[in-house]
């Protein structure tokens, strides 16, 4: 089943460009409470001074908006590099239509990569689980159906908790993003895996009902080769919950180990040079200014400007790096 689509108008955001001459294009996105959804909605302020106006549309699952990027359905999306990797091969989300997917798979390009969401694995403070170990034989939501997200979790899980797999060790559920926190409350999950920037709110307003836990990942596995593994496998980066961060958790007194997705933002490789390259200025040019406007955007590290990205570039980004003089990954380059 498809999220209930939650539109933002662009207009009703203020981010369309007052003159006649904006270009409009389409932009879908993620879940609200992640940056898969906070990076669209601000970015699409900072575009409009390039003329350009983005309906952005969340809520979407991102493997599917991938596709329909691919096939010129839409003008941008927020990829996932795992689901980009799967379309290229035809596996996955994209197996029952492996051959079209992969043709389509060489459509994409992408301008700048970013954080998705941080993995928040919560539970209710007196459920009894205090350790990853403790969820054997318990329900844990792992994500949607059809995303790229629910194999991320599963292998964060796997390392995290000595080897438990979904439906070996405990259920795997997968269930859309926008019912999954309600599903949590309501008794159906032992353990939710949030998706959602750090500091959010609407995970500030879980524990209003019940004190809850988030599981960091045990500080012995960080550095190793198995971790090492899970970063480069996911498309995932480290992250850092800080003390303090959430109210109404038990063990809000100590940083937590977590880890974060990558993302892309990719375009037809179609669109014009001067489109793309406008497009890649709005966001690198004032990337600074949408991390003051949005304290949930201050995760992102603004000299990373590919973290996680395995499409190759549009040209008219690479003109854009080239003339700010940013170094380019050789496998990024377009062929």
């Amino acid at each position: 089943m498809f999220h209930i689509k939650t539109i933002v108008a662009a207009t009703a955001l203020s981010l369309v460009a007052t003159t006649a001459s904006a270009q409009s294009l389409s932009l879908e996105g993620g879940g609200s409470a992640s940056l898969t959804g906070i990076v669209p909605q601000t970015y699409a302020q900072f575009a409009a001074n390039e003329d350009i106006s983005l309906q952005v549309v969340l809520g979407q699952t991102l493997t599917r908006s991938a596709l329909k990027l691919a096939a010129g359905r839409i003008d941008m999306a927020v990829v996932p590099p795992p689901a980009y990797r799967a379309m290229t091969k035809g596996v996955g989300p994209y197996e029952k239509n492996a051959d079209q997917a992969k043709k389509l798979s060489g459509n994409i390009r992408a301008l700048f990569g970013f954080p998705g969401g941080t993995f928040h694995p919560i539970v209710w403070a007196d459920s009894g689980i205090e350790s990853w170990e403790d969820i054997k034989d318990k329900r844990v939501y792992i994500g949607p159906p059809a995303g790229a997200a629910s194999g991320q979790i599963q292998g964060l899980i796997e390392l995290a908790s000595g080897g438990l797999k979904s439906s070996e060790g405990y259920e795997g559920i997968r269930a859309p993003w926008s019912a999954a926190q309600q599903s949590f409350q309501d008794g159906q999950y032992d353990m939710y895996v949030a998706s959602a920037a750090i500091g959010s709110q609407a995970l500030n307003e879980l524990s209003l009902q019940r004190e809850i836990r988030i599981l960091g990942v045990p500080d012995d596995l960080v550095g190793g080769e198995a971790w090492e593994g899970l970063l480069t496998r996911g498309a995932l980066t480290p992250a850092e919950i800080p003390a303090g961060t959430y109210s109404g958790m038990a063990n809000a007194d100590e940083p937590l180990t977590a880890v974060a997705t990558s993302m892309m933002m990719a375009v037809h490789k179609d669109m014009s040079d001067d489109q793309a390259y406008a497009l890649t200025k709005a966001y690198r040019a004032n990337l600074e200014a949408m991390m003051e406007s949005n304290a949930l955007m201050r995760s992102i590290d603004a000299a990373d400007a590919f973290g996680g990205m395995n499409a190759p570039l549009h040209p008219g980004a690479v003109r854009y790096y080239q003339e700010a003089g940013v170094e380019i990954p050789e496998n990024l380059m377009p062929q």
